[in-house]
């Protein structure tokens, strides 16, 4: 079988593959990581059996399995003058130079959603297609990140990285496996459907409660 993930999603979907494969060793997985729009993409041409993302396309007709919470919050290198600040408003980090993800990605399309709700108009410093390269830049002081809290649970509970407490964080979105309702899945594929949308949330990781 051929699934996707966003790329947020490497965090669990491998730990949940892999549970799978113990019940099932004879069955082959292909995995396909990319962000939004490119997953969006294969799931058109029908590249994949199903794909697991945030927000389903809406130009497709799918059917979609709900698999858990997804938190998004800010991040700050340890040590940050805000971090032991309590109920900050978005205006505050106005001065903030924040770190991104690219443009087609669900991280940043969430975050620009949140800037414009809040009038934030934060100033945008290094653009980067990954998740680690962006934590790997915030310990490093060179700004603070939206980041979906799933990416920097290892790095909040070890205290290089600390959750700002920002009003109206944590934005909580769904991670969901999402189909085609015209693709025919072959009953290993189905298989795997029905565990994801059954056990997935088990493999979310877990983010200190301090956090969210």
């Amino acid at each position: 079988m051929s699934i996707g993930a966003v790329s947020t999603a490497k965090y669990f979907v491998p730990f949940a593959i892999a549970a799978f494969s113990r019940l099932h060793p004879k069955i082959d997985i292909t995995l396909s990581i990319g962000n939004r729009e490119e997953i969006r993409q294969a799931l058109r041409g029908y590249d994949l059996d199903f794909a697991i993302m945030g927000r389903p396309p809406p130009e497709v007709e799918v059917d979609t399995h709900l698999i858990g919470d997804h938190p998004h919050i800010i991040v700050a290198a340890k040590g940050h003058w805000l971090a032991r600040d309590f109920g900050l408003a978005a205006v505050d980090l106005s001065h903030e130079t924040f770190l991104t993800r690219e443009p087609g990605s669900g991280t940043r399309m969430l975050m620009e959603q949140l800037f414009e709700a809040s009038e934030l108009k934060p100033t945008i410093g290094m653009e980067m297609s990954s998740n680690e390269t962006i934590k790997q830049a915030v310990i490093a002081g060179l700004g603070i990140a939206f980041i979906s809290a799933h990416t920097v649970a290892s790095e909040l509970e070890d205290g290089r990285l600390v959750a700002l407490d920002v009003a109206g964080l944590p934005v909580v979105r769904q991670w969901f496996v999402v189909r085609r309702q015209d693709k025919v899945l072959l009953p290993p594929a189905q298989a795997m459907l029905d565990f994801l949308g059954a056990e997935g949330a088990r493999f979310l990781p877990g983010v200190p409660a301090r956090s969210l």
